[in-house]
């Protein structure tokens, strides 16, 4: 049987009591006998060791009707009309997230809710160059995506929808951002003429979303509730942006995210950023910081290699075992590094933090 601080800490991320109220019903039932596991009644720093657990895949069972949504919302999406795939969406959502409340259902629910915004708005906004290249347009396009996902969260309560409003809001800022300039301008190509200012301007874009999940992260250190799985979501999508936009500035001078040039001096600064984005992973307690290095991280060690004399094969096999070992220590020490690294800060920023 499942111990009790375990489901009281699911209902509470559930939203059906608070977390305050998990943490006076555990005392409570077990004076009236109900068994609570010995570790987990103990320190709630114990209990926490590993507060990164993906709570969206619990089971074969959600697995299973996953498999099932996919399959019936595919063929439905080939022999339908678009019209016809929201509802059934939302008949589902109905039954699965907010009846049954089954975790990895509503994740894929909810990017199939995106997935059919997009293809609407491709309907209304077919694909040119003006649209991609120039941005005209694109404030238009995007501004169905945070009210539908704000409007799916409100029903259904589900992180990933509100992780996708709140991206795509500041996607929306952005190409206003963009719109404004270009208008105040005059210049009908201001993306393509001014790649210096919109990279600063994706760079700081990227900052925001990486404090904006950083506050989600700082609300909730024990992460007991949806706001640390709301800041899963936006770490997986902050992380790559803080480090590409980073890409992108270093990239103005020699061509578009040229990392691989071995005569370039971006090689090891790209290195660089990516043990600093690993260093923050390691502060947070956020592997999408590790993750999502990885195969810039592999890109320039190719990079390096190519400096020398050896052959091709040496160039790929050797940067896969390269990668492959920094992936195996970090991922079978990141408990000891991270308590290396929170030693080092002060105490203040510690007890803020997830506990090490």
């Amino acid at each position: 049987m499942a111990e009790l601080r375990s489901i009281l800490d699911e209902a509470a991320r559930e939203g059906l009591i608070s977390a305050e109220a998990g943490e006076r019903l555990v005392p409570f039932l077990a004076a009236r006998g109900v068994v609570v596991d010995a570790h987990a009644a103990g320190p709630l720093e114990s209990a926490w060791s590993d507060t990164e657990t993906l709570r969206f895949v619990r089971g074969f069972h959600d697995v299973l009707i996953t498999i099932g949504i996919l399959i019936a919302l595919a063929g439905l999406w080939g022999l339908a009309s678009l019209y016809a795939v929201l509802p059934a969406i939302l008949v589902l959502a109905e039954i699965l997230v907010k009846r049954q409340r089954l975790a990895l259902p509503a994740v894929v629910l909810t990017l199939a809710v995106f997935a059919w915004t997009f293809r609407m708005m491709l309907s209304i906004y077919p694909s040119n160059a003006d649209l991609w290249l120039t941005g005209d347009g694109i404030d238009r396009f995007i501004v169905a995506f945070p009210l539908i996902m704000g409007l799916f969260y409100l029903r259904y309560r589900v992180p990933l929808a509100l992780a996708l409003s709140i991206f795509s809001g500041l996607a929306l800022v952005l190409a206003l951002v963009f719109h404004l300039l270009q208008w105040a301008s005059g210049d009908d190509a201001f993306i393509l003429n001014h790649p210096t200012l919109v990279s600063v301007i994706l760079f700081g874009c990227a900052i925001g979303l990486f404090v904006a999940a950083l506050g989600f992260d700082l609300s909730d250190r024990f992460r007991r509730t949806t706001r640390s799985d709301v800041a899963f979501w936006l770490h997986l999508v902050a992380a790559p942006a803080l480090l590409y936009s980073i890409r992108i500035l270093l990239s103005l001078d020699g061509g578009w995210l040229d990392i691989m040039d071995a005569n370039s001096f971006k090689t090891p600064v790209v290195v660089v950023i990516v043990a600093l984005l690993m260093l923050i992973g390691l502060i947070i307690d956020r592997r999408a910081f590790v993750t999502s290095g990885l195969l810039t991280l592999g890109l320039a060690i190719y990079g390096i290699f190519r400096q020398g004399s050896a052959t091709v094969d040496i160039y790929i096999f050797g940067t896969l075992i390269i990668v492959g070992v920094i992936v195996l220590v970090i991922g079978t020490g990141w408990m000891p590094l991270r308590r290396m690294v929170l030693r080092a800060l002060p105490l203040g920023v510690v007890e803020r933090l997830p506990p090490g």
